[in-house]
Formats: structure tokens, sequence, C-alpha cells
């Protein structure tokens, strides 16, 4: 009897699999750069009298 089972190793690879799509998917698609965000960029407020 190992110290880690088959399916804690299997596991592993099954997240780290999945989340690496994940992030590719996010990164490929421009949420992160504001193209298609969610939310909007931010703009300062106009100074009066100026």
């Amino acid at each position: 009897m190992g110290l880690f089972k088959a399916d804690l190793f299997r596991s592993f690879a099954i997240g780290f699999a999945l989340g690496g799509i994940i992030l590719s998917l996010v990164l490929g698609c421009g949420l992160l750069t504001g193209e298609g965000s969610v939310v909007p960029a931010a703009t300062a407020a106009p100074v009066p009298g100026k």
C-alpha cells in the first residue's frame, strides 16, 4: 500500500488539464483585456471649472 493512490494523481491530472483549457479559453476570447468585458473600463469624472 503506497502513500498516495493512483486516483489522487489522476484527479490532479484531470484538474490540471481542465484548468488549463478553461484558462486558455478565457485568455483567448479577450475577457481579461477588456474586449467584450462585462465590467466597463473606468473613466475619470470631469473636473468642473476646467
